[in-house]
């Protein structure tokens, strides 16, 4: 009997030969009619594979996002199947599962083409395909057959893949009477498929590389229900209306200036004032845990980034360096502030009883992100960190980091964002020649992290490979309001440059010991940061942090003073907004209000003006009556909490 140990520890006992959808339907009818696939002591498996030795199990579900992807990819190979039978010759290359979705790269060859006009057939056909019930057949291949079988369907892109690849690790996949290169795992069968649609198709260059011929990538998604499509296809709309591109112009929060440069925002006096408020936000939460302030230059030499190790890693991909009238002389625009900050804890001689040392700064950084990668400001060329740098001993490591656990969660709360996962990225272990410093201190930074998160309570996943090359983090994956994921705040320990930069510090016994460097920026940057909260709230952000709380619309030119005076008296009790003294229709200047998501309309004429009065209406809700101003007031300041 092989021992079977399921996610909640129980152990089931199985014969040799079970599979993972014996071992479901062992469990309950309704989890083997769900299931899609198995995950194996870490690695994904398809359902009907026999267990061969004792086994950490866990069966995946659509709910899983290793079930959704193995769902995708399996509809994948249903596309290519589709493409096959209505473009008779087409060469497959690849097509892998996404995020969201799946594509195929393909070459229709010389004199075809395919367009959005062409959608509705393939995704009828694909629908015709998957109503056969087809399995998904597993079939282990020596190479020489494999090579055979793509040479006679003259599939180049298939045999070229074939040439990385070892005799003895060859799979097959057929469904119906379509067979594909893959290493799976893939779904059950083709049943499970009941929606697809293609969302977009595009050029992409075999391997990515220019010099190779450009394919056509064909992008779509499937779902087990035709209303999980069509509740899909309703979030993209709201996502477009929430696209921070489009609401940024809307708001008026920020530009961008092709004479300025791609990649480097403008921030707009009503954007720069939302900014300015998230700073501060968390420059008083710095303050209480004992952080003190820094600042540093836009540029740095370059010899400060060849000892950081940034130059090596990141050099060819920088903006270039600046060059002086001093013959030699080189210096680049400062593409992190560590490499500053580690010269900042070298201006004095440090003792085991000064540290913690934590240094924070808002650093504008530059990188030089590819044209075709820039995007609004989740990807630009000039951003501001909320960085900071804690050195400690390596008995405050974890404590420390403790620490900037509960400011990440203070963050999070005050902005709304409750779903998240902590993303614990550890290095590869098959590819260390990726980072720096030794096994170690690798050691020592990663068992650091997991049991700080473990000790917070954090729900997290370990993804390998995924750490920074001086050190490991801990990321904040967050779902905003759409399910969307993003990576916000990120924490690391470094070993590296604190050996790097020759840093020490005095221990109680007179030796010079080396600290530990912490990185974190619970922000991420504000760019980025701000984008995510746009889309996440539409632009209604918090009542805290909003650039204008209220604005005052007199009826008339009459009721101009009257509205100044209700600004004044709220500008005192620190509140912040505007009065509309446009020569329009009150009826226009509501509308042009609620359009630019403020949050409350104040109405004054004759009435409120006599009695000292406002008219209140609030933002996506209306007419909420008139009421003093010292009612409202009340009513807004106890709305207005951060966290």
């Amino acid at each position: 009997m092989l021992n079977i140990t399921l996610p909640d520890g129980s152990v089931r006992p199985v014969e040799p030969g079970t599979t993972g959808y014996d071992l479901a339907a062992s469990i309950s009818e309704g989890l083997a009619r769900n299931a899609l696939a198995i995950r194996v002591n870490g690695e994904v498996r398809d359902l009907h594979r026999p267990f061969t030795h004792d086994a950490t199990v866990e069966i995946l579900t659509w709910n899983d996002e290793a079930g959704k992807a193995t769902y995708w990819h399996s509809s994948a190979h249903l596309m290519a199947e589709a493409l096959e039978s209505l473009y008779p010759g087409v060469k497959l290359a690849i097509g892998p599962a996404i995020e969201n979705g799946f594509y195929y790269d393909v070459d229709l060859g010389e004199g075809r083409s395919i367009s959005s006009e062409d959608f509705p057939e393939i995704e009828k056909k694909m629908l015709e395909l998957a109503k056969n019930k087809s399995r998904y057949i597993r079939q282990e291949i020596s190479k020489a057959d494999a090579i055979a079988y793509f040479t006679e369907k003259q599939d180049p892109y298939k045999l070229e893949l074939l040439e990385n690849l070892e005799d003895g690790h060859i799979t097959f996949y057929t469904q119906g009477g379509f067979t594909d290169l893959c290493r799976g795992p893939h779904i059950p069968d083709t049943g499970t498929i009941k929606a697809a649609k293609l969302m977009n198709v595009a050029g992409a260059y075999w391997r990515g590389d220019e010099k190779n011929k450009q394919l056509t990538r064909l992008y779509g998604i499937t779902f087990p229900k035709a209303k999980d499509l069509t509740e899909y296809l309703e979030r993209l709309e709201e996502a477009k209306r929430r696209d921070h591109r489009k609401l940024g112009k809307e708001l008026k929060l920020f530009a961008f200036s092709e004479k300025v440069g791609a990649g480097l925002p403008l921030w707009l006096p009503k954007g720069t004032a939302l900014r300015e408020r998230l700073e501060q936000f968390l420059r008083r939460a710095q303050v209480k845990a004992g952080y003190s302030p820094v600042v540093t230059p836009h540029i740095g030499a370059k010899e400060l980034y060849v000892t950081s190790g940034h130059y090596e890693k990141y050099g060819a991909d920088s903006f270039q360096p600046i060059k002086t009238p001093n013959p030699g002389e080189e210096f680049f625009l400062k593409p992190m502030n560590c490499p500053h900050h580690c010269e900042i804890y070298k201006t004095e001689p440090r003792s085991y009883r000064d540290l913690p040392v934590r240094l924070a700064e808002f650093g504008t950084v530059y990188r030089y992100e590819q044209s075709g990668e820039l995007h609004g400001l989740t990807r630009v060329r000039g951003f501001t960190q909320d960085d900071a740098h804690i050195f400690c001993r390596p008995d405050q490591v974890k404590d420390e980091f403790k620490k900037v656990i509960d400011i990440v969660l203070y963050v999070l709360k005050a902005l709304d964002f409750p779903d998240f996962t902590a993303q614990i990225s550890l290095r590869d272990p098959d590819n260390k020649s990726k980072y720096i410093g030794s096994d170690e201190n690798w050691t020592r930074a990663e068992t650091a992290i997991q049991e700080a998160a473990l000790e917070k309570g954090l729900n997290t996943v370990t993804e390998l490979g995924e750490a920074a090359f001086y050190g490991p983090k801990l990321d904040f994956m967050v779902r905003d309001a759409l399910g969307r994921r993003w990576q916000l705040g990120t924490i690391q320990v470094d070993y590296n440059l604190p050996e790097r930069f020759d840093l020490e510090y005095v221990a109680p016994d007179n030796t010079k010991q080396r600290p530990v460097m912490i990185h974190r920026a619970p922000f991420g940057s504000l760019e980025r940061f701000v984008a995510v909260l746009i889309e996440h709230c539409g632009g209604n952000f918090p009542l805290w942090l909003t650039p204008e709380q209220f604005i005052v619309l007199p009826i008339s030119d009459k009721y101009i003073d009257y509205a100044n005076e209700v600004k004044a008296q709220l500008e005192q009790r620190e509140l912040r907004g505007t009065v509309d003294a446009r020569d329009e229709r009150i009826g226009r200047k509501i509308r042009d209000a609620e359009m630019g998501k403020i949050p409350y309309l104040l109405v004054v004429g004759e009435k409120e003006a006599q009695d000292n009065i406002i008219s209140v209406r609030k933002h996506g809700e209306g007419d909420l009556g008139s009421m003093p101003l010292d009612a409202f007031v009340k009513s807004v300041q106890s709305q207005m909490v951060e966290a």
